[in-house]
């Protein structure tokens, strides 16, 4: 679906494209013809997004909030401060041009369209990844994370954050394992809650939690937002981002459905994260890999809740094929022995799995 700028937005829009020195004023105007530009396609987000040209050549990406309401402007805002912050410590995410209050509109650099998940999809055997291409773009990822989970967190303002502050059990139990029971076992395959779920879902997540949250984390770090130009990597879409620990990001990195990555890369990747990570802090490795499974499952819940909610709520069809990938990284997961002693959501997923084979 095509959309337009209001003349109220529009308006803003020149003014903030003219005092970035972007363009000219009539300049402005003309790319902002919506015949003059190109409508991009976010994957889960509401938010509308713009390629902005001038002769034909592209000046910025335009994001405008999916609404007017606290919420969207609350978002916007996130974006341009955690973004200017992230940009101060050197963290490869877009140039900001400019942010207008009023309407939430911003101006972001123009990455192009290359993802890091074009490598992945890109006619590889996925069998044989750690190949010329594929592994040295990642290990660029991870040290890049490394760092920003690092020094991203150095003088992080909490009051930059729209959705909330911090990585706890809250947010695990409420977007994460309840994401998971309501929009995929109650709402896309239409079962009844399961007695003694909860509890057990309660105490994983209160395990969890122990990881604390000392470090920046962006929540949703997997391969479609992560975009690689001039041969560097750049991160998109941290608005989420908040205090948080350490293993989340990388596990949703190395478990992302969208990317399928083998158990060899994985290791690999793994492995090499650790070194990187030691570059900034100490890390009891054995402590590490138990939160990381931890955090792995949370995350993991969340990627299901998430594909089940765009499918079935939002019609997005594009994420019905990475639901049986994520189920079955989950079922996996479960079957370590650190999770021995859940039996109900380990029977949950492994019926949820036949029932959405069906």
């Amino acid at each position: 679906m095509v959309f337009s700028l209001s003349p109220k937005f529009k308006k803003r829009a020149e003014l903030l494209l003219v005092e970035a020195g972007l363009l000219g004023q009539d300049e402005a105007e003309s790319a902002l013809d919506i015949s003059n530009s190109d409508q991009l396609h976010g994957d889960g987000s509401n938010r509308r997004f713009l390629r902005l040209c001038h002769l034909k050549e592209p000046v910025c990406i335009l994001v405008a909030p999916a609404g007017e309401g606290d919420d969207d402007l609350a978002e916007a805002r996130s974006a341009w401060l955690i973004g200017n912050h992230l940009r101060s410590r050197n963290v490869p995410v877009p140039d900001l041009y400019g942010w207008d209050a009023e309407t939430g509109i911003l101006l972001f650099e123009d990455l192009g369209d290359t993802r890091l998940h074009d490598f992945v999809v890109g006619g590889k055997d996925l069998s044989h990844q750690i190949d010329t291409d594929l592994l040295p773009s990642y290990s660029r990822v991870v040290e890049e994370l490394a760092h920003m989970q690092y020094t991203g967190a150095i003088d992080f303002d909490k009051s930059w954050c729209w959705d909330s502050p911090r990585y706890d059990q809250d947010l695990m139990l409420e977007r994460e394992s309840g994401y998971f029971l309501r929009a995929f076992w109650q709402g896309l395959l239409g079962r009844e809650r399961v007695q003694g779920v909860e509890e057990e879902l309660e105490d994983i997540a209160k395990r969890t939690a122990q990881a604390g949250a000392d470090y920046f984390l962006h929540r949703d770090f997997q391969c479609r937002n992560i975009m690689i130009k001039d041969g560097r990597v750049r991160f998109i879409d941290y608005q989420g981002g908040r205090m948080g620990p350490l293993g989340y990001d990388l596990a949703s990195l190395l478990i992302d459905p969208y990317a399928g990555l083998s158990q060899a890369v994985r290791e690999n990747l793994f492995d090499y994260y650790i070194a990187c990570i030691g570059k900034y802090t100490k890390l009891e490795e054995n402590q590490f890999v138990d939160q990381y499974n931890l955090l792995a499952f949370q995350r993991n819940m969340q990627f299901v809740g998430a594909f089940a909610f765009l499918y079935q709520v939002k019609n997005k069809v594009f994420f019905a094929d990475y639901i049986s990938p994520a189920l079955a990284e989950l079922a996996a997961r479960l079957q370590l022995p650190q999770f021995s002693q859940y039996p109900i959501i380990r029977s949950l997923v492994k019926k949820g799995i036949a029932l959405w084979a069906r």
